[in-house]
């Protein structure tokens, strides 16, 4: 929507979502309390409290902001790929440009989420659970339309080669939020570079990174 269109009271909601994210994405997103928000955003409780009524509803919000840079981040620029390999391929490199601050500055927001409400059930756990899964389950399309496009050894369990790769993923991701630094990525790239090598029915579409020893610039 043009930010010339938006009420006033959109426009403050989008800024304490904006606070509300920033400050969850380091602190963590059971922690951030309406006091600390209120002075990061220059408002009254009770007008934070006149956006969000509680606590819960806050936290929603703020994933539901999440999500949508997720999408814009990751699954919008893949979905542009070609289906099979390329999207494949499309889907690692921007889940791990965006795990390594591309958009939190501290890896991937969800898996952060996930660790803290792993054990509490509720809303919030059951929102995270849905993210989760839906995310294997767009790696999981996308490698079955690799087998049926002809780049993937028909032989090769898609859904098993999805959770390969998202568990590569994400221990590089958590990793890299314990000890910093780019080598986690690096690794991560380069076992997920092998394992699809070696399901990858040749010769298949020429991708860069993926098909050369050469290993794509992270960013």
């Amino acid at each position: 929507m043009p930010q010339a269109t938006l009420t006033k009271g959109s426009r403050t909601r989008g800024a304490i979502l904006d606070a509300a994210l920033s400050e969850a994405a380091s602190a963590g997103l059971s922690g951030l309390s309406f006091g600390r928000l209120a002075t990061l955003v220059g408002m009254s409780k009770s007008g934070l409290f006149a956006h969000f009524k509680g606590k819960e509803e806050l936290q929603l919000a703020i994933l539901s902001e999440a999500q949508r840079r997720y999408r814009e981040a990751v699954l919008e620029p893949a979905a542009d790929a070609a289906p099979g390999l390329p999207r494949v391929w499309a889907l690692c490199q921007a889940w791990l440009d965006y795990a390594q601050g591309g958009v939190f500055e501290n890896g991937c927001f969800f898996s952060a989420v996930a660790v803290e409400f792993d054990n509490r059930p509720g809303a919030i756990r059951d929102r995270v659970a849905r993210l989760f899964a839906s995310w294997i389950e767009v790696l999981s399309e996308a490698s079955q339309e690799a087998v049926a496009e002809g780049h993937i050894r028909p032989e090769v369990d898609a859904r098993q080669l999805a959770f390969e790769i998202n568990a590569l993923m994400t221990a590089a991701n958590a990793y890299h939020q314990l000890l910093g630094g780019q080598e986690p990525f690096e690794r991560s790239w380069r076992a997920i570079r092998r394992r699809l090598q070696a399901a990858r029915l040749a010769p298949g579409p020429d991708l860069e990174g993926l098909c050369s020893d050469e290993q794509p610039a992270l960013k």
